[in-house]
């Protein structure tokens, strides 16, 4: 018989699906128990509601986020680009399978859930960033006459502006139309536009092939 912990990783595993499919307002305990093939009273007796179902749920993305990037920069084996690559790679598995509905759902809905996420990705997807790029200038591939604050500010607001459906609509029909394309391809867009601006020549190429 399978134990509690592992239990609650296939409800939370679930109900993060449904999550990222349906949004936070549209996914119902039903709609989570059905999906696991148990009663809704069992699926009560491990988590009271659809809160605390989406707060562990992100919780346990976050906690995996974060050891996927620490990882890929303690490595000192892996190429600086590779690096920046791999890095961005771990952070749009959180990002990207997010629909701007969700993140809508967060601020509406469980504000102090978005607050908490918004705090996560500053304090360890930007800074991480930062201590990649400063690695990176002391190798010479980074160009130092950039400022790499003003580089993750940027991209911070490329990625915090790209997830909000309000900033999206101030755009004409034509310009939103043309950003449906999904979310990781957008993080990995707007990424390589930024690194291609900092890179030297040397680090352009390596990055290219990476």
């Amino acid at each position: 018989m399978p134990n509690k912990a592992t239990i609650e990783s296939k409800i939370l595993d679930a109900a993060y699906k449904l999550f990222l499919e349906k949004g936070y307002r549209h996914t119902t305990m039903d709609d989570i128990a059905k999906l696991l093939g148990i009663s809704k009273k069992t699926l009560y007796k491990y988590y009271p509601g659809k809160f605390e179902l989406l707060a562990a749920s992100f919780e346990v993305a976050k906690t995996k986020l974060t050891a996927k990037v620490e990882a890929i920069v303690d490595n000192r084996y892996i190429s600086f680009p590779l690096k920046l690559k791999s890095t961005l790679s771990v952070m749009a598995s959180l990002l990207g399978p997010i629909n701007p509905g969700l993140f809508e759902d967060l601020r509406e809905y469980t504000p102090e859930i978005w607050e908490g996420l918004a705090q996560y990705i500053n304090e360890s997807a930007y800074t991480r960033f930062k201590q990649l790029l400063e690695q990176g200038v002391k190798e010479g591939l980074v160009n130092p006459t950039v400022n790499i604050n003003l580089v993750v500010m940027l991209y911070a607001a490329a990625i915090q502006s790209l997830m909000d459906p309000k900033f999206i609509s101030k755009f004409p029909e034509s310009i939103q139309n043309g950003m449906k394309i999904p979310p990781a391809d957008i993080y990995d867009q707007a990424i390589t536009i930024i690194y291609n601006g900092i890179l030297t020549e040397e680090a352009r190429n390596e990055f290219a092939n990476a």
